[in-house]
């Protein structure tokens, strides 16, 4: 009997050596596929928990002057104590890191947040996986992002992009996933982690990680109020039978049952329309349920039934895994439910994930990537701590594009197609690779101390036009090898022939001479053409009331600019006396804005107008007056505010445009215009649409998308029939493209319509506009000011004001008063979900122009039809005072942005005419 006893003992022991050395080497196997950085560090280390080997993160960024200490006790006692503080002035900072093609990674990063940081505002700034947004980091508390990816190439970028205040980051995790089976089946995307949940521990403060989770994934406990906990002892057995079991045991050994019903509620999930996929583990814990059919429960989602008759016996083995899909918006309620009439116990559950499905973000073309990232190691090489390479970090073109980097979307493909590196500091060899981005049609290496010869075959590059783009010469490359063909692809080159450095004072006497004769012979042709033009046209032209005012007719005005897509259209030119005579010496103040007053006047047709004169005093000069020049004499629409003319004479600078009737949208909202008679909710959607149709015209142009920089209820003008017409272009710009910038050192707009993405990054795109004109549509909806200081503090901003009585569904709440009771619910549901749409914080999130107005397009239609739409639903509910009923509520899903949609800037105004 002994010795059987010894013999088991023996075997016992020899079978528990050898478990722990099979534990030993998948946790050494694993460990050793790790990739565990620590911000700052200054040599690698090993970790208390989890035992890893940390290394610092020198390899990418070896200046330590970004380096700060926490000093918090609570976190010197569990955490790292230093963090990477980036004081960078726009665009992102990427850690580019190995991965292996097809493999599934888990990635964490950590940002603690002390108060030795020295930032004197609250940071915000998104993270990224390759570019593909995740998270949003905010400096009020410590945060711990992690996204589970599949490796579409041999790396992948971690980003840190600034959106206010410096980005920081204190710890960066790399895990392989093999064979966990997370993404099995799902589309290209990143699994952003909402939580992962150990339920049942008593202790609340103990959670798992490596080693006993061999793919480091951290298990927080969460205890329920009042619960029955199952607990077995560490020798708990998981009968295999072809189950895969991933979770630590020491998070199975606990679980949450309850007779009846468990019910797990998370509140604080992202707001809008977004899938998530929770990951449920089972482990039969009672000893008492031996057979399938004893224990079987329904599970519930948002009170829908995902999984029905849940048995987790059903397959033979006591464990069990289950996944489920679901869309949610701002909160999920996960409920196990026992069944009516059969189960002897009720339902069960050891740990649950959430995690959030983000749809992967179209990266830049593979092979320009490569390109351009071997580029910038080449003149690396020649150029250390140059400023402008050390900020080429991640994808070159998105979200934002590298610092003279400039992309454009060509056949699906996201490709570079301008380079601009003038006064850049470089130095040495131009690198042959550039020749390797061949969609590149302008280099502009101009301003810099490049050396020898550029490669033949640059010249040969299929798109290339431009060269040293808008300088057209080798300005201060003095080593640079001039001897260069005459033209390349049909273009003529041409340089300053070393007219740079010692040269450049030798000749600037002579430039300067030249410039100035050629400014005075130019400016006395101009003034006597100018003079003989308006003598010949004051003899020929007509009468105004009796007397000889010249006025100039159908005449083309356009500014010199070689990007312009399209030939202007014909524009009027008056006469000073005209206008004057016009306007009866500006006797009718209708308005005045950043540009000056605008005065009302009647043209010899009886046509009326509205005449804006540049003030004096004005903020706006003359590039704003051109640019409105330049912009209304190329587009007509419907809904944008025609040019009618203009004058340019004797210092003064007027624009004249028709007469708007019924004034500004903003003056009969809650101006003056509004106490005399208010807006229904028809016209106001009737006014919403026409503005989005103008809206939309400009940023689908045609030849070339125009952003307008200044939308807001004060620039929709409305004429005698309430058509609504967009006004003001002073601050408007093309679309960037190729060779252009989107990036401005000023930040401009009007306070309550400004893009918080752009006050933020300096980088304005056409989803800037959508963002106002979100602001816009809050405005029509609930009419009230996008800003108001006199009201209580929580509703100073009509956005945040806004936002929580919409996602709570009472919308019935931020309703104008005034028109209650006058206004179909489901139309109003729709423009009110546009709104929320639009005023999403990142702008790869808002909806385009096309969608918003396909959106109005059908409230507008429900609207007009409510009769007939009433009897198809008078089960369910009609016209609605507050708007509560919910009828088939969609929320604008907003597309891909697409790579012409790159930064510009504005600056505040109200111009246009708002008669009184």
């Amino acid at each position: 009997m002994m010795e059987r006893l010894e013999d088991w003992i023996v075997r016992r022991v020899d079978c528990f050596v050898i478990i722990c050395f099979i534990v030993l080497i998948r946790s050494t196997c694993a460990q050793k596929d790790f990739v565990s950085i620590a911000c700052c560090a200054d040599s690698d280390f090993i970790g208390k928990y989890p035992p890893v080997n940390w290394k610092p993160d020198d390899a990418w960024f070896p200046d330590k002057k970004d380096c700060r200490a926490i000093t918090r006790p609570a976190v010197n006692n569990k955490f790292y104590d230093r963090v990477r503080d980036f004081g960078i002035d726009s665009g992102k900072r990427c850690y580019n890191l190995s991965t292996i093609k097809g493999q599934d990674y888990l990635i964490r990063g950590t940002f603690l947040y002390g108060d030795t940081l020295e930032t004197p505002l609250i940071s915000s700034f998104n993270v990224l996986v390759g570019v593909t947004p995740i998270s949003l980091v905010n400096s009020t508390e410590d945060s711990v992002v992690e996204g589970i990816f599949k490796a579409a190439n041999d790396y992948i970028d971690f980003c840190l992009e600034k959106t206010n205040g410096d980005p920081y980051i204190s710890e960066l995790e790399v895990r392989p996933l093999n064979g966990a089976e997370y993404l099995h089946g799902q589309s290209a995307g990143v699994l952003k982690l909402v939580g992962r949940y150990d339920l049942g521990r008593s202790d609340s403060e103990l959670s798992f990680r490596y080693p006993d989770d061999p793919f480091d994934r951290i298990w927080i406990p969460k205890l329920r109020p009042e619960p029955t906990t199952y607990s077995t002892s560490f020798t708990t057995n998981i009968s295999d039978n072809n189950a895969k079991v991933t979770v630590p045991l020491q998070v199975l050994q606990t679980a949450l049952t309850d007779p009846n019903r468990l019910m797990f509620l998370h509140t604080d999930l992202d707001s809008g329309d977004y899938n998530y996929t929770l990951i449920l583990y089972f482990l039969e814990l009672n000893d008492s349920v031996k057979s399938s059919g004893q224990r079987v429960f329904d599970i519930l989602i948002n009170n829908e039934r995902k999984k029905e008759k849940f048995d987790i016996l059903a397959l033979g083995s006591n464990y069990a895994k289950l996944a489920l899909n679901v869309t949610a918006n701002g909160s999920l309620n996960l409920t196990l439910v026992n069944v009516l009439n059969g189960s002897v116990f009720g339902p069960i559950c050891n740990a649950y994930e959430i995690l959030q499905v983000r749809q992967w973000v179209q990266e830049t073309d593979q092979a320009d990537v490569n390109v351009i990232r071997k580029v910038r190691d080449e003149l690396k090489k020649y150029n250390k701590e140059n400023k402008v390479l050390e900020s080429w970090s991640g994808d070159p073109c998105r979200p934002s594009t590298w610092r003279g980097v400039y992309c454009n979307t060509r056949n699906g493909s996201i490709t570079i197609t301008g380079l601009d590196l003038s006064s850049g500091q470089i130095q040495g060899i131009l690198p042959l690779s550039v020749t390797g981005l061949t969609h590149l049609e302008k280099l502009d290496l101009s301003h810099n101390n490049i050396e020898g010869r550029l490669p033949d075959s640059l010249f040969l590059l299929p798109h290339l036009k431009t060269l040293l783009a808008s300088f057209r010469y080798f300005g201060c490359n003095p080593h640079l090898d001039k001897d260069l063909p005459s033209t390349f692809n049909g273009s003529i080159l041409t340089t300053d022939r070393g007219f740079c450095g010692s040269e450049k004072s030798t000749h600037k006497g002579i430039l300067i001479g030249i410039a100035v004769c050629g400014t005075f012979l130019f400016t006395v042709a101009v003034g006597i053409f100018v003079v003989c033009f308006y003598k010949r046209k004051s003899i020929a032209g007509g009468k105004l009331e009796g007397k000889g005012y010249p006025m100039t007719k159908n005449l083309v005005f356009s500014i010199d600019s070689m990007d312009d897509p399209v030939k202007p259209m014909p524009v009027q030119i008056f006469s000073l006396q005209y206008l004057e005579a016009a306007t009866q010496q500006y006797k009718t103040l209708i308005g005045e804005g950043g540009f000056g007053s605008v005065y009302r006047g009647t043209l010899p047709d009886g046509q009326e107008v509205a005449v804006k004169v540049r003030s004096s005093t004005s903020t706006q000069g003359t590039r704003e007056f051109e640019n409105e020049l330049n912009f209304l004499s190329a587009i007509r629409h419907e809904n944008l505010v025609p040019l009618l003319g203009y004058c340019c004479e004797n210092d003064q600078q007027i624009l004249v445009y028709p007469f708007m009737s019924n004034g500004s949208l903003q003056d009969r909202l809650y101006g003056e215009a509004s106490t005399r008679k208010t807006l229904d909710w028809p016209t106001r959607l009737s006014i919403a649409l026409g503005a989005a149709r103008g809206l939309m015209y400009l940023h689908t142009f045609a030849g070339r998308s125009v952003i307008h920089r200044d939308v807001k209820s004060s620039n929709i003008l409305l004429d005698h029939s309430m058509c609504a017409k967009v006004a003001d272009f002073g601050f408007s710009k093309y679309a960037p493209q190729e060779g252009d910038s989107g990036f401005s050192l000023e930040v401009r707009g009007t306070a309550g319509y400004l893009d918080p993405e752009y006050y933020s990054t300096q980088h304005l795109s056409a989803k800037s506009d959508v963002f106002s004109f979100g602001v816009v549509l809050l405005e029509i909806i609930s009419g009230r000011e996008p800003l108001n200081t006199r009201r209580p503090r929580n509703e100073w901003s009509l956005v945040e004001w806004a936002k929580p009585f919409i996602r709570e569904s009472r919308i019935d709440e931020i309703v104008d008063p005034s028109i209650k009771g006058g206004y179909h619910a489901e139309a109003m549901w729709r423009m009110v979900e546009v709104a929320l749409a639009c005023i999403e914080p990142f702008s790869a999130y808002r909806p385009s122009m096309v969608d918003i107005v396909r959106e109005l397009e059908d409230a507008f239609i429900i609207e007009n039809n409510a009769s007939e739409y009433m009897k198809s639903i008078d089960s369910i509910g009609g016209y609605s005072i507050g708007g509560s009923a919910r009828y088939s509520r969609r929320i604008v899903v907003p597309p891909t942005p697409t790579a012409t949609e790159s930064s510009l800037v504005n600056s505040q105004t109200i111009v246009p005419p708002e008669p009184r």
